[in-house]
Parts: C-alpha cells; sequence; structure tokens
C-alpha cells in the first residue's frame, strides 16, 4: 500500500481516538470528506486517509478541543475566510505582524482603514517569508500584488503559493493543491506554501489576541 496513506485500523491504533470520534469529527467537519479514501484490499473495501494530514489534523484537533468547542474548531479548519475586522494598530498590538511587513503592504496597496481577513492573511504571509529571510522587502511587493490579484479567484478552495528564482529573479505561482508544475534546470523552487494551513495558523493567531 502507498506509504503516503494510513488505514483506519491503524490509524485508530496510532492516535488512539475511537472510530464514534473519527466520524463524530467528519460529521463536524472537522475532517474533510475527500481525506476518506476507499480502495479495494485482501479484506475487500477499507478505508485509507493521507497519513502526513491526517495526523497533524488529530493531534490538533487532540490539543485544541478543551479549548475550542467542536464547531469553534471547524472555523478554524475551514479554509473559508472569517468574517474579521481589525485596525493596523490591533495588528501590531497582537504581534499578528511587524510594522515592517505592515508598512510593505501599505505602500504597495495604498490600503487605508480596517483590514478585513483576506487583506490580513496577506501580510501574514509577508511576514512569514520576510522573517524566515525568503524574500526581500522588493519580492515582498510582488508578494502582495500576487496575492491581491490572483487569491480571490480560489474563492475559499485551497491552494498553494510558491516562489521560484530563475538566474536571481524572483516569481509567485498561486496553483490549485497538489497539482503538477515542472520547471527547466536553471528555476529553483524557494517556498511552497499552503494557504489553506496558512490561514488555520491565522486564525488561531487572532483567537489568541482577543483572549
Amino acid at each position: 500500500m502507498n506509504d503516503d496513506l494510513i488505514s483506519k485500523k491503524e490509524l485508530l491504533d496510532l492516535t488512539g481516538i475511537s472510530y464514534g470520534q473519527l466520524y463524530r469529527w467528519k460529521r463536524k467537519s472537522l475532517i474533510p470528506e475527500e481525506w476518506f479514501i476507499r480502495k479495494s484490499s485482501f479484506t475487500g473495501q477499507e478505508t485509507f486517509f493521507p497519513k502526513e494530514k491526517i495526523l497533524s489534523r488529530i493531534d490538533k484537533i487532540i490539543n485544541m478541543k478543551d479549548g475550542l468547542s467542536l464547531d469553534e474548531l471547524a472555523d478554524v479548519f475551514s479554509p473559508s475566510l472569517k468574517e474579521i475586522s481589525l485596525t493596523a494598530e490591533q495588528l501590531l498590538e497582537r504581534n499578528i505582524v511587524t510594522s515592517i511587513a505592515l508598512d510593505v503592504y501599505l505602500k504597495t496597496t495604498g490600503h487605508e482603514g480596517p483590514f478585513m481577513f483576506e487583506k490580513i492573511l496577506s501580510v501574514f504571509v509577508l511576514e512569514r517569508l520576510l522573517r524566515s529571510g525568503d524574500i526581500s522587502l522588493d519580492e515582498g511587493k510582488l508578494l502582495i500584488q500576487t496575492l491581491t490579484e490572483h487569491y480571490p479567484a480560489f474563492a475559499g478552495r485551497d491552494c498553494e503559493l510558491m516562489l521560484i528564482r530563475k538566474m536571481g529573479v524572483a516569481a509567485f505561482i498561486l496553483l490549485s493543491r497538489n497539482s503538477e508544475i515542472y520547471f527547466d534546470q536553471g528555476v529553483k523552487e524557494v517556498v511552497r506554501l499552503s494557504m489553506a494551513q496558512t490561514t488555520e495558523e491565522l486564525k488561531l493567531k487572532i483567537g489568541e489576541g482577543g483572549e
């Protein structure tokens, strides 16, 4: 069997959760329907899961379920954008972003007034890549332009942000999750980031700041 998959029995044994918990979390949309993969095995039909994703998700659910209701957890894991609005001052006070990332965003977009979730997400991604040293300030402007122009087209669906370089020139790409993409030998993949996972992290960070 594919090493990237784990059977339902192996999953329950490994995590210690029950059959009932697993399907309750499915009904509550904490675990996506598409992660339940039916395959033929020597015992007949069996359910498998993408191993890395399901183990990471169950670990998060177990660690967070004492502090949040299942409905609140479902909102965290949903790729849809949360209805929230924060001012620039609140973003800084809650340590969601730094003034460097915020200044780059404001100068690039000319944005004024409160930030809705999608705009906060853009600054959050910018903050992460600047902090890691993966991009320069000028490349940060290109990142913001890419997210502003093209991310809304995914309308809450999961996608990946990719940063590539060729001969020192950077390019940002937004592509559907698990899309295959091929480059010539002169292209270096620098970053590949799940926007859904980044959205989860941002929702948690905003929630912590609001406590």
